[in-house]
């Protein structure tokens, strides 16, 4: 998707400069967040996530990842020893989906592609019985995905987590959606550590630290991504939890720049570096990133929205969601509309909108502001 906007980008500058996309991906950039929301619910087709990069004068090189990055002759050498020249490059590599720890089994759909949503779905179309394994932003879409898609789907959730998303929501909230997804048919299992996968003929067993054994005709797993960074590490590039970047999205080699899920960048509302994992960023930075390649002087300093949706509640939220933070909570209906802020030392630095929309922008504006704030100044603001 950071290529997609990137390559705009580019041709919105200099249309007539030569871009060259490689990808280890089949398939010419698409949206991803459709994998686990509207492709399931009907709303979209394969066929309207297509992102169109193909129109931009672009040469697409799929099904291949470069391995290694010459900084002196300024070529980069894909695995099967094709070498590409360029003047400006663009590192957006992403993530690799982390796979269950000490696990071997074949068969676990670590869910992240298109390939993969391809695959899911035929299996949700043969099978009855699915293990979801992981409570985050994938594992809670999924299982909801699925269910919306196939109701008579029997779908178990088992996370280490106390509840569903309690890595960003305030444990009231989490417990919530814990007992909504039990209402919906979801069996729900938090503070469940998956010990053993074993395949059983065409059936998984899965093995539990507490000792329980659960078996599932299909299982998927959302924990979350590792990002490539080792390209631009063995490049000699500055790395750090993600390729840094500076205000202009290029990397400690001004020839080369880096954007999405693995480009560290500082942000001035929050004051830190960041490195974002959602589509919004995804979007925005390769756009600008685009831009500067082909000679602009645009500062990259996007404080990203991210959202989702879980069954017929959906929310959007900026900034930092840590559940540590001190939190004040604002609700219209409790648990069904209202603002929850995340603040510390009287800033605030997270926003979650939970079924209240078009404030993502003012959220903002309070993430970026002195404060100091508290619950007497933020009840009844957005």
């Amino acid at each position: 998707m950071t290529a997609s906007t990137a390559i705009e980008g580019i041709h919105n500058v200099d249309s007539e400069g030569t871009i060259g996309l490689i990808s280890s991906e089949s398939h010419p950039p698409y949206a991803r967040p459709p994998l686990s929301k509207s492709l399931w619910k009907g709303e979209d087709q394969l066929e309207d996530i297509d992102l169109g990069a193909t129109q931009n004068n672009v040469k697409l090189h799929l099904g291949r990842t470069v391995i290694k990055i010459d900084r002196t002759k300024k070529k980069v050498i894909d695995d099967l020893n094709n070498e590409y020249s360029y003047i400006k490059l663009l590192i957006a590599t992403g993530g690799t989906p982390r796979k269950l720890p000490n696990i071997k089994e074949e068969g676990i759909i670590y869910f992240r592609t298109l390939d993969d949503y391809k695959k899911l779905k035929d299996l949700v179309d043969k099978n009855k019985t699915f293990g979801v394994i992981g409570g985050g932003f994938i594992g809670s879409e999924i299982a909801a995905a699925i269910k919306i898609y196939k109701p008579e789907a029997e779908i178990t959730m088992l996370f280490p987590e106390s509840g569903i998303c309690a890595l960003i929501f305030p444990k009231n909230l989490s417990d919530h959606i814990n007992d909504y997804y039990s209402e919906k048919g979801i069996k729900v299992f938090p503070n469940e550590f998956v010990n053993d996968v074993k395949k059983q003929g065409k059936s998984f067993s899965v093995k539990t630290k507490s000792g329980k054994t659960y078996n599932f005709d299909t299982i998927v797993a959302g924990l979350g991504i590792q990002p490539n960074i080792d390209l631009a590490k063995n490049s000699n590039l500055k790395v750090e939890s993600g390729i840094v970047v500076n205000d202009l999205l290029q990397t400690s080699d001004t020839n080369i720049f880096a954007a999405g899920d693995v480009a560290l960048y500082h942000n001035l509302a929050l004051n830190s570096d960041i490195r974002v994992e959602h589509e919004d960023n995804a979007l925005t930075m390769g756009e600008i990133a685009g831009k500067n390649m082909a000679g602009e002087k645009i500062s990259y300093d996007h404080l990203s929205l991210f959202f989702s949706d879980l069954f017929e509640l959906g929310y959007e939220a900026v900034g930092d969601l840590n559940p540590k933070l001190e939190i004040v909570e604002d609700w219209k209906e409790q648990f069904e509309e209202g603002v929850i802020y995340y603040l510390k030392n009287g800033r605030v630095r997270g926003v979650l909108l939970w079924n209240v929309w078009e404030k993502v922008d003012d959220a903002r504006e309070l993430i970026a502001s002195a404060g100091p704030f508290s619950s007497d100044n933020l009840k009844g603001r957005l």
